[in-house]
Protein backbone atom coordinates (compact mmCIF):
# COMPACT_ATOMS: atom_id res chain seq x y z
CA UNK A 1 0.00 0.00 0.00
CA UNK A 2 2.74 2.14 0.39
CA UNK A 3 3.71 1.85 -3.05
CA UNK A 4 0.47 2.70 -4.22
CA UNK A 5 0.06 5.70 -2.04
CA UNK A 6 3.81 6.96 -3.53
CA UNK A 7 2.49 6.11 -7.06
CA UNK A 8 -0.25 8.54 -6.66
CA UNK A 9 1.06 11.08 -4.80
CA UNK A 10 3.89 11.48 -7.74
CA UNK A 11 1.58 11.12 -10.74
CA UNK A 12 -0.91 13.96 -8.97
CA UNK A 13 1.82 16.40 -7.93
CA UNK A 14 4.10 16.32 -11.00
CA UNK A 15 0.49 17.55 -12.66
CA UNK A 16 0.29 20.13 -10.22
CA UNK A 17 3.98 21.50 -10.36
CA UNK A 18 3.86 21.23 -14.58
CA UNK A 19 0.34 22.82 -15.11
CA UNK A 20 1.57 26.42 -14.04
CA UNK A 21 4.50 26.35 -16.16
CA UNK A 22 2.89 24.47 -19.40
CA UNK A 23 -0.32 26.47 -19.86
CA UNK A 24 1.36 29.66 -19.67
CA UNK A 25 3.68 28.39 -22.38
CA UNK A 26 0.39 27.18 -24.68
CA UNK A 27 -1.24 30.54 -23.90
CA UNK A 28 2.03 32.38 -25.54
CA UNK A 29 2.57 30.02 -28.08
CA UNK A 30 -1.50 30.54 -29.21
CA UNK A 31 -2.27 26.94 -28.77
CA UNK A 32 -5.85 27.72 -28.52
CA UNK A 33 -8.54 25.94 -29.05
CA UNK A 34 -11.20 26.41 -31.65
CA UNK A 35 -15.08 26.08 -30.97
CA UNK A 36 -17.74 24.56 -33.21
CA UNK A 37 -20.40 27.31 -34.58
CA UNK A 38 -22.43 24.80 -34.57
CA UNK A 39 -22.17 23.61 -30.84
CA UNK A 40 -23.71 25.30 -27.66
CA UNK A 41 -23.23 28.67 -27.36
CA UNK A 42 -21.89 28.66 -23.88
CA UNK A 43 -19.07 26.97 -25.64
CA UNK A 44 -18.23 30.07 -27.94
CA UNK A 45 -16.29 31.79 -24.78
CA UNK A 46 -14.10 28.61 -24.42
CA UNK A 47 -12.65 30.03 -27.70
CA UNK A 48 -8.71 30.28 -27.29
CA UNK A 49 -8.53 28.21 -23.88
CA UNK A 50 -4.96 26.50 -24.13
CA UNK A 51 -5.50 23.05 -25.72
CA UNK A 52 -2.64 20.18 -25.64
CA UNK A 53 -2.58 19.60 -21.91
CA UNK A 54 -2.70 16.31 -22.16
CA UNK A 55 1.23 16.46 -22.35
CA UNK A 56 0.98 16.79 -18.73
CA UNK A 57 0.22 12.59 -18.52
CA UNK A 58 2.98 11.83 -20.36
CA UNK A 59 5.00 13.08 -17.89
CA UNK A 60 3.13 12.07 -14.63
CA UNK A 61 2.28 8.32 -15.76
CA UNK A 62 5.81 7.74 -16.94
CA UNK A 63 7.67 9.38 -13.16
CA UNK A 64 4.66 8.00 -11.17
CA UNK A 65 5.02 4.74 -12.47
CA UNK A 66 8.99 3.95 -13.11
CA UNK A 67 10.07 5.67 -10.25
CA UNK A 68 8.53 2.73 -8.02
CA UNK A 69 8.77 -0.12 -10.89
CA UNK A 70 11.43 -0.12 -13.46
CA UNK A 71 12.23 -3.42 -13.99
CA UNK A 72 8.75 -4.75 -15.34
CA UNK A 73 7.94 -5.38 -19.28
CA UNK A 74 3.97 -4.80 -18.14
CA UNK A 75 4.68 -1.29 -17.18
CA UNK A 76 6.34 -0.43 -20.60
CA UNK A 77 4.11 -2.07 -22.67
CA UNK A 78 1.86 0.14 -20.94
CA UNK A 79 3.73 3.27 -21.08
CA UNK A 80 4.77 2.28 -24.91
CA UNK A 81 1.33 2.11 -25.67
CA UNK A 82 -0.08 4.90 -24.02
CA UNK A 83 2.55 7.13 -25.03
CA UNK A 84 2.31 6.14 -28.93
CA UNK A 85 -1.59 6.88 -28.46
CA UNK A 86 -0.85 9.95 -27.16
CA UNK A 87 2.11 11.33 -29.77
CA UNK A 88 -0.64 10.41 -32.38
CA UNK A 89 -2.93 12.90 -31.01
CA UNK A 90 -0.28 15.53 -30.23
CA UNK A 91 0.29 15.31 -33.64
CA UNK A 92 -3.24 15.53 -35.24
CA UNK A 93 -3.36 18.92 -32.10
CA UNK A 94 -0.03 19.92 -33.81
CA UNK A 95 -1.45 20.35 -37.23
CA UNK A 96 -4.87 21.08 -36.26
CA UNK A 97 -3.55 24.27 -34.39
CA UNK A 98 0.07 25.22 -35.84
CA UNK A 99 -0.62 24.23 -39.28
CA UNK A 100 -3.96 25.66 -39.44
CA UNK A 101 -4.92 22.56 -40.82
CA UNK A 102 -8.89 22.30 -39.02
CA UNK A 103 -9.04 18.31 -39.56
CA UNK A 104 -5.49 17.43 -38.11
CA UNK A 105 -3.85 14.60 -39.06
CA UNK A 106 -5.22 12.81 -42.04
CA UNK A 107 -7.53 9.66 -40.76
CA UNK A 108 -6.24 6.95 -42.83
CA UNK A 109 -2.61 8.27 -41.48
CA UNK A 110 -4.05 8.31 -37.61
CA UNK A 111 -5.81 4.91 -37.92
CA UNK A 112 -2.29 3.56 -39.46
CA UNK A 113 -0.57 4.25 -36.42
CA UNK A 114 -3.46 3.32 -34.22
CA UNK A 115 -3.49 -0.30 -36.04
CA UNK A 116 0.18 -0.73 -35.60
CA UNK A 117 0.34 0.20 -32.06
CA UNK A 118 -2.27 -2.32 -31.62
CA UNK A 119 -0.54 -4.79 -33.20
CA UNK A 120 2.05 -4.60 -31.40
CA UNK A 121 0.13 -3.98 -27.82
CA UNK A 122 -1.93 -7.76 -28.81
CA UNK A 123 1.64 -9.74 -30.29
CA UNK A 124 3.66 -8.28 -27.04
CA UNK A 125 0.72 -9.81 -24.78
CA UNK A 126 0.56 -12.94 -26.55
CA UNK A 127 4.12 -14.05 -26.95
CA UNK A 128 6.04 -11.91 -24.03
CA UNK A 129 3.35 -11.06 -21.24
CA UNK A 130 1.36 -14.37 -21.56
CA UNK A 131 -1.70 -13.11 -22.33
CA UNK A 132 -2.74 -15.74 -24.69
CA UNK A 133 -5.80 -15.04 -26.84
CA UNK A 134 -8.91 -16.41 -24.97
CA UNK A 135 -11.51 -13.85 -23.84
CA UNK A 136 -13.17 -13.96 -20.62
CA UNK A 137 -16.66 -14.26 -20.79
CA UNK A 138 -18.44 -12.08 -18.09
CA UNK A 139 -20.81 -14.00 -15.78
CA UNK A 140 -20.40 -17.03 -17.74
CA UNK A 141 -16.85 -18.10 -16.20
CA UNK A 142 -15.80 -19.17 -19.03
CA UNK A 143 -13.55 -18.20 -22.34
CA UNK A 144 -13.31 -18.29 -25.79
CA UNK A 145 -10.18 -18.50 -28.01
CA UNK A 146 -10.19 -16.35 -30.99
CA UNK A 147 -6.71 -17.71 -32.00
CA UNK A 148 -5.52 -15.77 -34.76
CA UNK A 149 -8.09 -13.55 -34.46
CA UNK A 150 -7.24 -12.05 -31.46
CA UNK A 151 -5.00 -9.64 -32.42
CA UNK A 152 -7.72 -7.95 -35.10
CA UNK A 153 -9.83 -8.13 -31.66
CA UNK A 154 -7.51 -5.96 -30.19
CA UNK A 155 -7.37 -3.70 -32.87
CA UNK A 156 -10.94 -2.94 -32.42
CA UNK A 157 -10.93 -2.74 -29.04
CA UNK A 158 -7.74 -0.43 -29.17
CA UNK A 159 -8.94 2.42 -31.72
CA UNK A 160 -13.21 2.26 -30.53
CA UNK A 161 -11.35 2.76 -27.06
CA UNK A 162 -9.22 5.49 -27.32
CA UNK A 163 -11.24 7.05 -30.32
CA UNK A 164 -14.82 6.62 -27.55
CA UNK A 165 -12.43 8.73 -25.08
CA UNK A 166 -11.96 11.26 -27.57
CA UNK A 167 -15.46 11.72 -28.36
CA UNK A 168 -15.87 12.36 -24.37
CA UNK A 169 -13.68 14.69 -24.25
CA UNK A 170 -16.36 17.69 -25.16
CA UNK A 171 -16.91 19.53 -21.55
CA UNK A 172 -14.44 20.92 -18.92
CA UNK A 173 -13.69 17.50 -16.40
CA UNK A 174 -15.75 15.21 -18.21
CA UNK A 175 -13.14 13.07 -20.02
CA UNK A 176 -10.36 13.34 -17.19
CA UNK A 177 -12.77 12.65 -14.41
CA UNK A 178 -14.65 9.22 -15.99
CA UNK A 179 -11.35 7.96 -17.05
CA UNK A 180 -10.05 8.54 -13.24
CA UNK A 181 -13.14 6.23 -12.09
CA UNK A 182 -12.15 3.94 -14.74
CA UNK A 183 -8.91 3.75 -13.34
CA UNK A 184 -10.35 3.35 -10.02
CA UNK A 185 -11.74 -0.23 -11.13
CA UNK A 186 -8.33 -1.23 -12.57
CA UNK A 187 -6.54 -0.25 -9.58
CA UNK A 188 -9.12 -3.15 -7.48
CA UNK A 189 -8.85 -5.36 -10.16
CA UNK A 190 -4.53 -5.81 -10.08
CA UNK A 191 -4.87 -5.88 -6.53
CA UNK A 192 -7.55 -8.79 -7.06
CA UNK A 193 -5.40 -10.77 -9.71
CA UNK A 194 -2.23 -9.80 -7.77
CA UNK A 195 -0.68 -7.83 -10.31
CA UNK A 196 1.69 -5.76 -9.38
CA UNK A 197 2.63 -3.11 -12.49
CA UNK A 198 -0.95 -2.98 -12.97
CA UNK A 199 -2.31 -1.72 -9.76
CA UNK A 200 1.04 0.76 -10.08
CA UNK A 201 0.31 1.81 -13.69
CA UNK A 202 -3.57 2.20 -12.43
CA UNK A 203 -2.97 4.10 -9.73
CA UNK A 204 -0.74 6.82 -11.53
CA UNK A 205 -3.27 7.08 -14.21
CA UNK A 206 -5.71 8.00 -11.09
CA UNK A 207 -2.95 10.57 -9.77
CA UNK A 208 -2.71 12.39 -13.18
CA UNK A 209 -6.39 12.78 -14.09
CA UNK A 210 -6.77 14.36 -10.25
CA UNK A 211 -3.82 16.57 -10.83
CA UNK A 212 -5.08 17.07 -14.35
CA UNK A 213 -8.85 17.70 -13.16
CA UNK A 214 -6.89 20.61 -10.89
CA UNK A 215 -6.28 22.54 -14.25
CA UNK A 216 -9.72 21.09 -16.25
CA UNK A 217 -12.47 21.19 -14.16
CA UNK A 218 -15.18 24.18 -14.74
CA UNK A 219 -13.72 26.78 -15.77
CA UNK A 220 -11.59 24.68 -17.65
CA UNK A 221 -7.60 26.41 -17.67
CA UNK A 222 -6.81 24.14 -20.14
CA UNK A 223 -7.72 21.47 -22.43
CA UNK A 224 -6.22 17.88 -22.65
CA UNK A 225 -6.57 18.28 -26.66
CA UNK A 226 -6.52 15.17 -28.75
CA UNK A 227 -2.89 14.46 -27.00
CA UNK A 228 -4.43 13.47 -23.60
CA UNK A 229 -7.42 11.75 -24.85
CA UNK A 230 -5.68 9.19 -27.19
CA UNK A 231 -3.51 8.85 -24.22
CA UNK A 232 -6.17 8.18 -21.79
CA UNK A 233 -8.33 6.15 -24.14
CA UNK A 234 -4.82 3.52 -25.39
CA UNK A 235 -4.35 3.07 -21.10
CA UNK A 236 -7.75 1.79 -21.24
CA UNK A 237 -7.35 -0.06 -23.78
CA UNK A 238 -3.65 -1.38 -22.97
CA UNK A 239 -5.39 -2.30 -19.15
CA UNK A 240 -8.39 -4.35 -20.39
CA UNK A 241 -5.87 -6.50 -22.67
CA UNK A 242 -3.57 -7.26 -20.00
CA UNK A 243 -5.83 -7.97 -17.42
CA UNK A 244 -8.36 -10.11 -20.06
CA UNK A 245 -11.07 -7.45 -18.91
CA UNK A 246 -11.57 -6.70 -22.58
CA UNK A 247 -15.86 -7.65 -22.84
CA UNK A 248 -15.92 -6.28 -19.34
CA UNK A 249 -14.82 -2.79 -20.53
CA UNK A 250 -18.17 -2.29 -22.05
CA UNK A 251 -19.89 -2.43 -18.76
CA UNK A 252 -16.14 -0.91 -16.54
CA UNK A 253 -16.34 2.24 -19.55
CA UNK A 254 -19.88 2.65 -19.99
CA UNK A 255 -19.83 5.63 -20.32
CA UNK A 256 -17.60 5.60 -23.39
CA UNK A 257 -19.96 3.42 -24.79
CA UNK A 258 -22.69 5.41 -24.52
CA UNK A 259 -20.88 8.38 -25.97
CA UNK A 260 -19.83 6.81 -29.03
CA UNK A 261 -23.16 4.75 -29.57
CA UNK A 262 -25.12 8.16 -29.38
CA UNK A 263 -23.05 9.72 -32.62
CA UNK A 264 -23.32 6.09 -33.60
CA UNK A 265 -26.92 6.48 -33.64
CA UNK A 266 -27.48 9.98 -34.69
CA UNK A 267 -25.45 9.40 -38.11
CA UNK A 268 -27.26 6.31 -38.65
CA UNK A 269 -30.51 8.03 -38.35
CA UNK A 270 -29.90 11.15 -40.35
CA UNK A 271 -28.64 9.24 -43.15
CA UNK A 272 -31.38 6.93 -43.20
CA UNK A 273 -34.24 9.14 -42.68
CA UNK A 274 -32.72 13.07 -42.40
CA UNK A 275 -34.16 13.05 -38.94
CA UNK A 276 -31.69 13.36 -35.90
CA UNK A 277 -32.78 11.29 -32.57
CA UNK A 278 -30.62 13.63 -30.41
CA UNK A 279 -30.30 17.85 -30.12
CA UNK A 280 -26.48 17.26 -30.76
CA UNK A 281 -24.17 14.38 -30.75
CA UNK A 282 -22.00 13.01 -28.26
CA UNK A 283 -24.74 13.03 -26.44
CA UNK A 284 -23.61 15.52 -23.80
CA UNK A 285 -23.90 17.85 -26.25
CA UNK A 286 -27.56 16.65 -26.38
CA UNK A 287 -28.63 17.50 -22.18
CA UNK A 288 -26.47 20.95 -22.64
CA UNK A 289 -29.23 21.82 -25.81
CA UNK A 290 -31.83 20.10 -23.21
CA UNK A 291 -30.82 23.59 -20.91
CA UNK A 292 -29.01 21.71 -18.41
CA UNK A 293 -25.93 23.39 -17.09
CA UNK A 294 -22.08 22.26 -17.93
CA UNK A 295 -21.72 21.49 -14.03
CA UNK A 296 -24.60 19.51 -14.39
CA UNK A 297 -24.15 17.31 -16.55
CA UNK A 298 -20.40 16.71 -16.02
CA UNK A 299 -21.25 15.68 -12.38
CA UNK A 300 -24.35 13.34 -13.64
CA UNK A 301 -21.84 11.73 -16.31
CA UNK A 302 -19.47 10.94 -13.28
CA UNK A 303 -22.17 9.75 -11.23
CA UNK A 304 -22.79 7.28 -13.90
CA UNK A 305 -19.61 6.22 -14.75
CA UNK A 306 -19.06 5.40 -10.80
CA UNK A 307 -21.60 3.44 -10.67
CA UNK A 308 -20.90 1.24 -13.93
CA UNK A 309 -17.56 0.64 -12.62
CA UNK A 310 -19.44 -0.63 -8.99
CA UNK A 311 -21.41 -2.96 -11.57
CA UNK A 312 -18.80 -3.98 -13.01
CA UNK A 313 -16.71 -4.76 -10.22
CA UNK A 314 -19.33 -7.01 -9.43
CA UNK A 315 -19.81 -8.49 -12.35
CA UNK A 316 -15.93 -8.94 -12.36
CA UNK A 317 -16.36 -11.05 -8.78
CA UNK A 318 -19.15 -13.00 -10.07
CA UNK A 319 -17.50 -14.26 -12.96
CA UNK A 320 -14.06 -15.37 -11.20
CA UNK A 321 -15.98 -16.87 -8.13
CA UNK A 322 -17.53 -19.16 -11.29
Amino acid sequence: MKDLLTTFIISTVVCLIIGPFLIPALRRLKFGQSVRDDGPKRHLKKQGTPTMGGVMFFFSLTLGTLIIVHDSLVIYTLLIFTLGYGLIGFIDDYIKIVKRRSLGLKARDKLAGQFILSTILAWTAINYLDRGTDLIIPLLGSSWDLGWAYIPFVILVAVGTTNAVNLTDGLDGLAAGITLFVALGYVLIGLNQDLYSITIFSTALVGSCLGFLFFNIHPAKVFMGDTGSLALGGAIAALAVITKTELLLVILGGIYVIEALSVIIQVISFKLTGQRVFLMSPIHHHFELKGWSEQRVVFTFWFVAACMVILALLVYNLTFQL
